[in-house]
């Protein structure tokens, strides 16, 4: 496809999305994203792409058109098209409104439809949240944002951890494990903040990242369930939150849980504007790198000792070490629709 690049809809740490506008025959093609970064920086540009190639077809997944090469401003640019969703996030649907639950029982369970498909294949997201599951105009919901998706089973770097804070598991905390049933916990801390508009593990404004991390690796301690859910959806997500991850269930049990058994019923209800945060600050970004909090190819503020990785040593460092003084500025995606 011949293009030119649109307004942007998006801002990340390591891309950006745009609209692709075809030069010609714009009737031929569908309305489409075009994600980019800087080619000497696009390892996880490229590694989306061939996770999503890999996928092939899914209606729960988002769709790939292919990749280019772009010059601009004497830069060269890596490029990914993608389907666009002109609806937004589903982060973007808790922050301007209650989701009823009868919406939260069906977007829960595209989700896990996705997710099924995903696991099935071999692989693994890794970064399941709000934020990567996409609204469209019909109302359908796709997962998106494979970047630090990877093959399940893969071996990781000794100092690379991947995901983001909020949504770790405590396999992921402890020994730095993502495999697929770290998908299914964060899967569970993103439901409950569709019911609630509130992040899954409550933390005090100005409290040290590491707290969060002993509280979610260490110890019987688990998301508060949501009051104002039925009980097959308390249900459904204390099958997420068992913390042995090879008793937790598996997207294809959960596929039969009858909290997101087939309803088409969609209903929404206007409540104030949510905090535009976890904590009422910028969101934590998603991260694959030798330390936690920071995105793949930026410096790390903390400079951990790479050893954090293993067990014994993650929980001396979590327990023994004084939290950082202060938190990073966000790298995280900003909206501009």
């Amino acid at each position: 496809m011949d293009w030119v690049r649109g307004d942007a809809i998006g801002r990340g740490t390591f891309a950006t999305v745009s609209l692709a506008i075809p030069k010609s025959d714009a009737a031929q093609f569908p309305l489409t994203a075009v994600k980019s970064s800087e080619a000497l920086n696009a390892r996880w540009l490229k590694n989306e792409k061939h996770v999503l190639q890999c996928l092939g077809s899914c209606p729960r997944i988002i769709r790939c058109f292919g990749d280019d090469h772009s010059f601009e401003n004497g830069v060269e640019f890596y490029n990914l098209f993608l389907e666009y969703a002109a609806a937004g996030s589903l982060a973007d649907k808790v922050k301007n409104h209650g989701i009823a639950e009868a919406a939260v029982r069906r977007y829960t369970r595209s989700i896990v439809e996705g997710l099924n498909h995903v696991h099935q294949n071999g692989f693994v997201h890794c970064d399941i949240k709000l934020h990567n599951i996409l609204v469209f105009d019909d109302g359908q919901v796709k997962i998106a944002d494979f970047g630090l998706a990877k093959e399940a089973g893969a071996k990781q770097g000794k100092s690379e951890c991947r995901g983001t804070p909020m949504f770790m598991s405590p396999e992921q905390v402890i020994g730095g494990e993502c495999n697929s049933p770290a998908d299914i916990w964060a899967l569970g801390c993103a439901v409950v903040e569709m019911v609630t508009r509130k992040p899954a593990w409550q933390v005090e404004k100005g409290s040290s990242l590491w707290s969060l991390l002993l509280r979610i690796g260490v110890g019987d301690e688990v998301p508060q369930m949501p009051q104002n859910l039925s009980p097959e959806g308390k249900d459904f997500i204390g099958k997420c939150f068992i913390k042995d991850p090879k008793k937790r269930w598996s997207a294809e049990m959960l596929l039969k849980h009858p909290f997101v058994s087939d309803d088409d019923t969609v209903s929404f209800k206007q409540f104030d504007e949510s905090p535009r945060s976890h904590f009422d600050f910028p969101d934590w970004v998603s991260t694959a790198t030798a330390s936690l909090p920071t995105s793949p190819e930026s410096q790390s503020p903390w400079n951990f000792d790479h050893s954090l990785c293993s067990p014994e040593n993650r929980l001396r460092q979590l327990v023994a070490v004084q939290p950082p003084p202060c938190w990073s500025d966000s790298d995280g995606w900003s909206i501009v629709r």
